[in-house]
């Protein structure tokens, strides 16, 4: 069986928000469209207490994408976003969150960032989806969203080492692309053996 994994499409993420990633209420449509065909539909929500350790409002001197070094390695610097509860943190009103089998939340620790769906950026903690996968019998993964080349990229590189077998739709994803992270995404996960396309 095979899942369609729907990274943050939330509102900070699309035109207009807090850290809006360009085009990124273009995916919507397709993803929707892409949703019958999948044998199970995940929904990843960035969901951050007010105060996150990741926001550059928190350290003083710094600004958004500047990077500071956390006990768990290097941690770019973000606007505040996707705070819990709050319209930003709301999904894209046009994703069809109905067909969702589960909703993954992630960030939601004060002090560690988390971008991938399956850990936390220490790499180490996990979110529970792996599980959740494997006791449905499901050993292929389909990645949509944003942005591109942070948290599908994360997701997609610890699904790959996680054992499943993986695919990221570019056409269905939008980058941040901040100093070459996009082209840098895409060649970790060629690496990885994750199927791109």
């Amino acid at each position: 069986m095979q899942a369609l994994i729907v990274i943050d499409v939330q509102m900070d993420f699309c035109e207009g928000g807090a850290l809006a990633v360009p085009g990124g209420s273009e995916v919507v449509e397709s993803i929707n469209a892409l949703m019958p065909e999948a044998g199970a539909v995940v929904l990843t929500q960035d969901w951050h207490p007010d105060g996150h350790s990741s926001f550059a409002s928190q350290h003083s001197g710094k600004a958004p994408l500047e990077t500071v070094e956390m006990d768990y390695g290097t941690q770019v610097l973000w606007p505040d976003h996707c705070i819990i509860g709050s319209e930003g943190a709301a999904f894209h009103p046009d994703l069809d969150t109905a067909r969702a089998d589960m909703v993954i939340r992630k960030g939601f620790r004060r002090d560690i960032d988390s971008y991938s769906a399956f850990f936390e950026n220490d790499h180490a903690t996990p979110t529970g989806l792996a599980g959740y996968l494997r006791e449905r019998g499901i050993k292929e993964l389909t990645f949509v969203g944003l942005a591109y080349d942070f948290c599908v990229a994360w997701s997609a590189l610890d699904a790959a080492k996680l054992g499943f077998r993986v695919h990221v739709r570019e056409a269905l994803c939008r980058a941040i692309d901040a100093d070459g992270s996009a082209a840098e995404a895409r060649a970790r996960m060629e690496s990885a053996g994750v199927t791109l396309g």
